[in-house]
């Protein structure tokens, strides 16, 4: 008697899975990571609803063809004015998802071929923005009296000490803080789960026990840099806090009106400065936390100062090298290109 095929599991079922147990459970993704993959996956779903005229539990996955997901991807950066960045993090959300579908369907492994044949959309990496040490101080201010300038004032410090990103920065609890002279540092959680110690300077150590003395009922596993209602912040009220930080600092630095200071510019900061103090990359990477010292390559890129010393050490020749000139015949065709 012959064995009846084992029908092919349906797209919902196959979505419940793929968050359910692949990446919770087997690969065992931090919880950012699986909430970026499902807000992700909910505008895809929403997209694909909205041009299919079906629901997301009425789809197959024969419905995710790559003229639906170039459709995505378009509708992100036009409509939702999503960097390309962004719109590769969302391609990539659906890329995994499609593999991991490709060894629970194998009856639509040609479906699913052809639409892992999207390819990511190439860009130019832009510099990255940083501030001077005098910019940067200034945004970090001198506290005043007020509770909200104390916070303020401990939490740009702590963002410039440890070149944190910013959900490292706003899930700090008091217990994490070390405030040992001999040892004081931070413990960040980091991404996908990777934890790091930063030591701390003194001005900061001194700034988080006034800080603490000015919060005497924080428990260890209170955040350290909670809103008005004892919560931790959250990322839009550090990058409000920072945009008026920004404002008075440029009574001084003018020119800080003209560019975006985002949170992010604080960590490219805390690299930047790192990098010109003779710091090795190796060690920079580990300070950031960076998966790989690669990236922290670019930074030694976008350093214009540092190319320039390094010309300098570079003798120059001292007979002058007689350059080519290609015939009129040659430059007019090249002018024609």
């Amino acid at each position: 008697m012959s064995r009846q095929p084992k029908p092919s599991p349906t797209f919902a079922a196959l979505v419940q899975s793929y968050f359910a147990e692949y990446l919770t459970q087997q690969r065992a993704l931090s919880p950012q990571t699986v909430a970026a993959y499902r807000d992700g996956f909910v505008l895809f779903l929403r997209f694909a609803e909205s041009r299919l005229g079906k629901s997301p539990a009425e789809m197959a996955l024969a419905d995710i063809t790559p003229a639906l997901i170039m459709a995505f991807l378009d509708d992100l950066e036009r409509q939702r004015h999503n960097a390309v960045r962004s719109r590769n993090a969302r391609l990539a959300a659906l890329r995994s998802f499609l593999k991991f579908a490709a060894h629970r369907d194998v009856a639509s492994l040609h479906v699913i071929e052809r639409a892992l044949g999207v390819p990511v959309k190439r860009f130019e990496r832009p510099m990255f923005g940083h501030l001077s040490r005098e910019e940067m101080l200034a945004v970090i201010g001198t506290p005043g009296d007020s509770w909200l300038s104390q916070r303020d004032h401990v939490l740009f410090l702590l963002m410039y000490n440890t070149g944190a990103r910013v959900s490292e920065i706003i899930g700090i609890r008091v217990g994490e803080v070390v405030l040992d002279e001999s040892a004081a540092c931070v413990h960040l959680h980091g991404k996908g789960r990777k934890q790091r110690s930063v030591p701390l300077w003194r001005s900061t150590v001194k700034a988080v026990r006034a800080w603490l003395r000015l919060n005497p009922q924080a428990e260890t596993s209170s955040p350290l840099l909670p809103n008005r209602s004892g919560h931790a912040m959250t990322r839009s009220n550090v990058s409000k806090r920072l945009a008026i930080a920004v404002q008075a600092a440029s009574s001084s630095f003018p020119d800080l009106t003209t560019r975006r200071v985002s949170p992010h510019s604080i960590r490219h900061t805390t690299a930047m400065h790192l990098l010109q103090a003779g710091v090795d990359v190796s060690v920079i990477a580990l300070w950031l936390g960076h998966e790989s010292p690669a990236t922290t390559h670019h930074y030694v890129e976008a350093d214009l100062a540092m190319k320039e010393r390094a010309l300098a050490r570079l003798r120059e020749p001292e007979t002058k090298i007689k350059r080519y000139r290609a015939p009129d015949s040659l430059i007019a065709f090249l002018q024609t290109l």
